[in-house]
Parts: structure tokens; sequence; C-alpha cells
């Protein structure tokens, strides 16, 4: 997948209307692909502004199919979501759909009439949409941001439409922000590349990577509450004058520390950085008893630094190691715990690019 080298810090506008290409004929299907995502530095310090870190996790891969449909109109005719074991789901697509347009996640339907809407012919056709997803959602995973992005880039492919990724970008983020009422962006990047994304100051980028390493991320099982969690530090942060500016200020010096670890290849010093985050996400009472076990877990299984991911209150851990047969013994180290599923994903080494 390109890079996309647009900067998220400038104001992005909505793509401008396009006409289908129709010297071949238009195409009868159309696919896109995405994965998911997990945060390494910054949970909650994004919506207030901090700087966030996202590592994509490949092995979480979600895939998207539309088809034609001879029902017209600019939304989707049928629509089914199909929640697949983990990794790119590569299943048979059914020949019918027969999920109700009251079923359709409110995102994804907004993102495909807006994108219907931007080829200008009467009487366009309808599209069936079939997403096979292997992320697990309500997981701080990016799901719905995966989703998202695969549905775009295989409206993209169906339509002709030959969007730019800055374009692809402003799809994802109008289901995203449908879904979840505002959203920064990261997870809209982050399951689109195959690097680390840096959200920091409103600008989107790739930061520089000194050493090749590989993380880990457990699924503790429970679904995280995000919003609850969310609600939870804004009514804490109401009744502590302070608190809040305490938090930022604690969670942007380890976020910026552990970029420059990061970017000197001192993995053993970043992992700090993310057993310190831990302790301090812990200290705002959104890790809990199962995430609390999982990272002294992968601690005492070697891990260089491990920390809750996410919204909290249940959801993932992601751990640090040096190498790939580290990081898969650690797998397996955790994966003993009852519920427990784990992935790896690679840091790979590299330099950073000022947009994405």
């Amino acid at each position: 997948m390109a890079r996309n080298t647009s900067n998220a810090g400038q104001k992005r506008n909505s793509p401008a209307p396009v006409q289908a290409g129709r010297d071949a004929g238009p195409p009868r299907t159309g696919t896109g692909v995405a994965h998911g995502k997990v945060i390494l530095l910054g949970e909650h310090a994004a919506v207030y502004g901090a700087p966030t870190v996202a590592v994509p996790v490949p092995g979480l891969g979600c895939r998207a199919r539309v088809v034609r449909s001879d029902r017209g109109g600019d939304r989707p005719s049928a629509f089914q979501l199909v929640q697949t074991p983990p990794g790119v789901p590569r299943g048979p697509v059914p020949a019918a759909l027969h999920t109700t347009e009251s079923l359709v996640p409110e995102g994804l339907r907004k993102l495909t009439e807006a994108m219907l809407r931007q080829v200008h012919r009467r009487g366009t056709s309808g599209v069936d949409v079939l997403v096979e997803s292997g992320v697990p959602p309500a997981r701080g995973l990016g799901a719905s941001a995966a989703c998202a992005r695969a549905v775009a880039l295989a409206l993209n492919a169906l339509l002709g439409l030959r969007l730019s990724a800055d374009a692809v970008f402003h799809y994802v983020q109008v289901s995203e922000k449908a879904a979840h009422g505002r959203a920064s962006g990261i997870d809209a990047l982050a399951t689109g590349s195959h690097r680390p994304v840096l959200l920091a100051d409103g600008r989107i980028s790739n930061p520089p990577v000194g050493a090749d390493g590989w993380i880990v991320v457990a699924d503790s099982g429970s679904g995280a509450a995000t919003k609850e969690a969310v609600t939870m530090l804004r009514e804490g942060f109401a009744k502590h004058p302070g608190s809040r500016e305490v938090f930022l200020g604690h969670s942007a010096a380890l976020t910026r520390a552990g970029l420059c670890d990061l970017e000197r290849g001192h993995l053993a010093a970043l992992g700090r950085r993310l057993t310190d985050c831990h302790g301090l996400l812990a200290g705002l009472k959104l890790t809990t008893d199962r995430t609390n076990r999982l990272v002294e877990a992968a601690l005492q299984a070697g891990a260089l630094g491990a920390k809750m991911s996410g919204g909290g209150l249940g959801g993932c851990v992601v751990a640090l190691t040096a190498t790939e047969i580290t990081a898969d013994a650690l797998a397996a180290a955790l994966a003993r715990e009852p519920g427990v599923r784990c992935w790896t994903a690679p840091l790979t080494r590299g330099e950073g690019h000022a947009g994405i």
C-alpha cells in the first residue's frame, strides 16, 4: 500500500466529485484490505492534544468486497459483516447477502453513501457489501477503522474513483466520526500503514526506528470500555483541578522519551517506558486485575516492557521484545492464560517521514 504523503495537520477537504471511467466498462466487483493496530504509548492523552504512538498489526487482517447490485441507490443494497479468525480473511463470498439496511453500521453506511455520490451518473447501481474482519472488536485494535478502510478501498476499485491516499483517509474518517463522535485520525491511518504512526500537535508522521524489534499483543479476553474510561477520566479531572495537567505532562514525557529510545534503537529503555506508562494508567484506575496480571506475566517471561493498550478497563496488553524468537516464546507463554489470544508484529528499522 502506498504511503500517504499528506500532512494530517493541514486542512482536509472533501474530495472533488469525479466521473467513473468508461473505457473498459465498469467492473462488477471491488476488493480492499486493511489491518489492525495497537497503541504503543500515549493512551487517552491524544484526546487532550498530547502525543500518541500506534503500531500496525498486519496479522489482524480485514477484507471487504463490494459487488454491483441491480437495485439502485446511494447506499448499501445489502450488507454483511463476518467476524473471522485473526488473519487476512480469504473465505468464499456468499452469493447473496440478506442483512437488512437497519443493521448496516452507521459509519459504514455514511461512508458508502458518500462514495457512491461521487459518481455523477443517473441510475447508478447500488452495491452489496461483504466485510470479513479478523480484527477483534472492542479491544482497542482499530476494528472499526480497519473495516472502513477496507470498504473505502473496495469502493474505490469498484467505482474507478482513483482516490488519493488523502481522500481515502477522508472517507475512513467519515465512518469513524459517525461511529465514535470524534476521531483523532490515528486509527484511520495506522490501519493502512506498515510503520509506526505518531500523532503529535495535530500532525501525523512515521517516527524513525533505530533497531528491529517485535511486539506481542495479548487480548485479555474482556472488551475494553473506552467510553466508560473516557467519562471516568473526564469526571475525575473535573473533581481534582490540576490532575489533568499532571497526567498529560507525565504521559507526554514518557511518549517523547520513548520516541527518542525508538529512534536510537534503545529497545531496553523503550521497554521501561512502556512499563512506566502502565503504572501511570494503573494510577488512574484504567487497568484491571487481569491486564495487570498479563503485564506481570510478560515481564516475568522476559519482555523488555509491557503495558495495557487502548481505552482500558479491559482490552489488550502490548509487550516489547528484541527478536521474533523471543516474541513467539512470549506469546506462547501468555496464551497459556485462560481466554488469552496473542499476536506478534514487527517493529522494523527505518527512517522517519513527516507525513504518511
